[in-house]
């Protein structure tokens, strides 16, 4: 290996480690939303023998079969979230170049935390409340919570919002929601075909208090115009802002008309939890660029709404 691509890749790690540092922040806060998530599954969800929709729905289903059906023992280690991790992993390989760089780090710290979360929190022998609808209640505040703060955060818990991002780059319509709705279709019908009405019905009324939480945390998809005019257009910054936040940018020359100076503007659409990110990296190549932000802007076309 040549000096120049060892410097290349030492220069590449600091700079991930850098960014790391830069959001330590926004990881502490995305990691607590990574704990109420696992606490409310395994403390709620988990004791009431229900399932919680997407990939982490089917994980729960395929552990049930593991265990009930198949006869095999685990000990008292709910094997639900190694499945969920293994099942991540593709698709982290498939997302890697239609992700951000940090974004894509970060969700890989989430789910690995929750993998490690659902092994580390006790699952009590007996629910801690004896009402069905108070622990879905409960289950579906506490956890859509967590979700929301960690997509807050800049992050996702993986699984569906991954799937999610995939589909809407194969057909632009898709959305996560719907991604959401087949795979719930899918899991409760299983459910309804393995267990009784009962654990379906509970299991619909969690996953819609939790939806409801996640939204009132986290209002998705709040899409921000940025224009930038900078005297000191850089390729550098042009190529983080592509492979960080995984946004285009379109750019044209520009002349002042009082100073009479050449400059360059760039127009950049980003979603609301996006923007001081790209605050940072357009600071860190040009601290005098000139930046506007219009929130709210309504977005049609090829545009790809991140989560």
């Amino acid at each position: 290996m040549s000096n120049e691509l060892e410097n290349k890749i030492i220069s590449n790690k600091q700079r991930v480690y850098g960014k790391l540092s830069e959001e330590k922040g926004r990881i502490l806060g995305m990691l607590a939303g990574t704990f109420l998530y696992s606490f409310g599954i395994n403390c709620f969800v988990v004791p009431m023998g229900l399932y919680t929709g997407g990939l982490m729905g089917i994980c729960q289903l395929i552990r049930t079969i593991l265990v009930s059906v198949i006869g095999l023992s685990f000990g008292n280690i709910d094997i639900a979230g190694i499945i969920y991790y293994m099942l991540n992993i593709p698709l982290f390989l498939m997302a890697r170049k239609k992700l951000g760089r940090l974004y894509l780090i970060k969700t890989i710290m989430c789910v690995t935390s929750v993998t490690v979360l659902l092994m580390l929190i006790p699952i009590p022998s007996a629910p801690i409340i004896d009402d069905t609808l108070a622990s879905c209640v409960i289950a579906g505040i506490i956890c859509g919570g967590g979700i929301g703060l960690t997509l807050m955060m800049g992050a996702s818990d993986g699984g569906m919002d991954i799937v999610g991002v995939l589909l809407i780059q194969w057909k632009h319509n898709f959305s996560v929601g719907k991604a959401n709705l087949g795979v719930n279709f899918l899991l409760y019908a299983i459910c309804l075909f393995m267990f009784d009405i009962q654990t379906v019905i509970y299991s619909l009324i969690y996953a819609t208090i939790s939806a409801f939480s996640v939204d009132k945390v986290h209002a998705q998809n709040i899409d921000v115009a940025v224009t930038v005019i900078t005297k000191n257009p850089n390729k550098e910054m042009e190529s983080e802002i592509f492979n960080e936040l995984g946004r285009g940018i379109t750019k044209w020359d520009s002349v002042g008309a009082y100073t009479g100076e050449h400059s360059e503007v760039m127009y950049i659409l980003v979603n609301k939890y996006e923007v001081t990110h790209l605050k940072r990296i357009i600071r860190r190549y040009d601290p005098q660029a000139f930046i506007v932000s219009d929130t709210g802007v309504n977005v049609a076309g090829n545009y790809n709404k991140h989560l």
